[in-house]
């Protein structure tokens, strides 16, 4: 199985964002993972594309959770994502 590339949108003093991160360190004991971190600030872009759905988590561009993100339902769709 070769690892997912996961993009992880996050921000700065973003709680949510360090709960989401947390989480996907976790899933990556379980399932092979690549986890990039973007700063949204980077760019204008990414601020108006996520600014109100940080974090975001994505893979090959397709946004795959987002907000509060569930350990459950989201390593069930990294599993099936992986096959």
């Amino acid at each position: 199985m070769s690892p997912l590339s996961i993009t992880f949108y996050t921000k700065h003093h973003c709680p949510l964002c360090d709960k989401a991160h947390t989480i996907l360190e976790e899933l990556q004991e379980e399932i092979p993972m690549k986890i990039q971190k973007v700063d949204i600030y980077r760019s204008d872009e990414l601020i108006e594309k996520y600014g109100l759905m940080i974090p975001v988590i994505t893979v090959a561009d397709e946004e795959i959770q987002y907000g509060q993100i569930h350990k459950e339902s989201l390593r069930k769709r990294l599993l099936t994502i992986n096959k």
